[in-house]
């Protein structure tokens, strides 16, 4: 019998302040309708993306009875959506944990952002052997979600200024070829609007490619890519088609930021994304998605 409440398992750290991470997925999620049942990789005083001198308490030993305790409970999940690991001792734990947590239900959706890097560069704590780790990680995934910096990456391939359609086609069917059904990619320039960034997405079921321009805001606000990620997962819960849950996903993240540059605030706390959250609940009224050709 299908649950009046779909469920998630978010596998993500929790910071104290920033909006990022657990402390947007839990909010938009349950906005969405959906339960979400953290499974903590870290605990932070801060996000690391402008604070100096943040505390960090590594939960890696606490993930495996967690996760060992939902099983002997038989709690069940609609999704499950991991997000930034600190080792390769947690894609480890999470792979168990795909493994474990799966069902035979073909509506379930097993979601990995691979967190690596951006701008062309590795996060600091990362090297290749992290890199390869992930690719093992994203076998075991439905969809993922990388910026093109990270599909570089898993890819192994040099990343390009600007890319054409057909390059961009290429990477979503290499990445799609390491397991996922589907792929989004973010943050993507496109050759002659190298000024515009771009979602292109693929899906191996019907063998489409679609892509979304995103409005340009010239600021940078970190946890973006979460909230990105968390609209998707709870939209593909309720039902959309991937390219409608790609729009809302853009859409929110546009008017979040929208929001957010009119104000003097800090750009490392984050979008206030908590002024639009309400928008959640409303149906989309116009979409602007395309057949990438």
């Amino acid at each position: 019998m299908r649950k009046p409440v779909p469920r998630a398992a978010a596998i993500h750290d929790l910071s104290g302040f920033g909006r990022s991470s657990l402390t947007i997925i839990l909010p938009v999620l349950s906005t969405m309708g959906v339960q979400v049942c953290p499974l903590p990789t870290a605990l932070l005083s801060t996000h690391t993306g402008g604070f100096e001198n943040y505390t960090f308490l590594d939960l890696t030993e606490q993930m495996g009875p967690i996760a060992a305790h939902w099983k002997q409970l038989e709690v069940d999940f609609d999704a499950i959506y991991s997000g930034f690991l600190g080792s390769s001792a947690q894609v480890e734990i999470v792979r168990s944990f795909i493994d474990d947590f799966r069902t035979d239900d073909e509506d379930q959706l097993i979601m990995v952002d691979p967190v690596l890097g951006d701008d062309g560069e590795l996060y600091g704590p990362f090297n290749a052997e992290m890199v390869e780790e992930m690719r093992r990680l994203v076998e075991k995934a439905d969809i993922i979600t990388p910026n093109i910096t990270e599909a570089s990456f898993l890819l192994n391939t040099e990343l390009q200024d600007t890319s054409s359609h057909a390059q961009l086609k290429q990477q979503l069917l290499g990445l799609s070829e390491m397991g996922p059904r589907m792929v989004v990619m973010t943050s993507v320039k496109t050759d002659g609007k190298p000024d515009v960034s771009t979602v292109v997405a693929y899906d191996r079921q019907d063998g489409r490619f679609w892509k979304i321009d995103c409005d340009y805001v010239p600021a940078f606000y970190p946890g973006t890519g979460d909230l990105f990620a968390s609209v998707l997962v709870g939209s593909l819960l309720q039902g959309d088609s991937l390219p409608i849950a790609i729009e809302r996903s853009v859409q929110f993240v546009s008017i979040s930021i929208r929001a957010t540059f009119g104000h003097r605030v800090p750009h490392r706390d984050g979008v206030l994304f908590e002024r639009v959250l309400g928008s959640l609940s409303s149906p989309l009224t116009s979409s602007t998605y395309q057949v990438l050709e």
